[in-house]
């Protein structure tokens, strides 16, 4: 394991930080508001390949075990949420009363608010998973806003392994059939996830919007 890898970098978490690392920031980004600036998304993409059975081709010597990576993400974002919840509901506003940074700003706390106000708790969980910033942010505010727990347990876990399963699967499955580097493949994959993932969200923005319309 290699300490001095960048923490910000898909590549060199899995590369130098191996199965440990991976599972440490997914907990990192959803538990923790440092979380804020590492790479979830393209980081299970990434992990997902060096799963697969090319894998270490792909990514010059980079490999996980995948029965380890397929059962450990998810039991790391589940964690690292349910944390999150714990630190908003025993410190509150607190949590979110930090000036802006280069990372967390208070823009960023109201759109997470609006999302879960607007969703409601099960929708806005599971969606948040694909959401950057959002899906670190709506864990201790779904704490600070009082939804129980065992509630937001239900969700956390069925968003967790919605997320880390699809995209890990994506990628170890692409990381099957690829030949040479995988960084051409990085950037389209990773938008295709995040327009699929706000299409609910553009759905129901144009349903308000008629409605809206139709109104005035």
């Amino acid at each position: 394991m290699n300490l001095a890898a960048n923490l910000f970098d898909a590549h060199s978490i899995v590369g130098d930080l191996g199965l440990i690392g991976v599972l440490a920031i997914i907990f990192a980004e959803t538990g923790l508001l440092i979380g804020l600036a590492f790479p979830g998304d393209s980081l299970l993409f990434i992990a997902g390949v060096a799963a697969s059975g090319s894998g270490a081709a792909i990514l010059g010597g980079a490999s996980l075990d995948p029965v380890a990576l397929f059962i450990g993400a998810p039991i790391a974002a589940i964690i690292g949420s349910q944390v999150g919840h714990w630190f908003g509901a025993t410190y509150g506003r607190k949590l979110f009363s930090r000036p802006d940074g280069r990372f967390f700003t208070q823009s960023k706390v109201a759109a997470t608010e609006k999302w879960l106000n607007k969703y409601g708790t099960g929708k806005a969980l599971v969606l948040a998973r694909f959401i950057p910033f959002v899906r670190t942010l709506i864990n201790p505010l779904a704490g600070v806003v009082g939804i129980p727990v065992k509630k937001f347990f239900f969700w956390n876990v069925l968003g967790a392994i919605i997320w880390t399963q699809g995209i890990i699967g994506l990628g170890y499955l692409l990381g099957e059939k690829l030949e040479g580097s995988v960084d051409k493949y990085l950037l389209p994959v990773v938008g295709l996830i995040i327009i699929v993932s706000v299409i609910p969200v553009a759905i129901e923005f144009f349903r308000e919007w008629s409605t809206r319309r139709h109104h005035s």
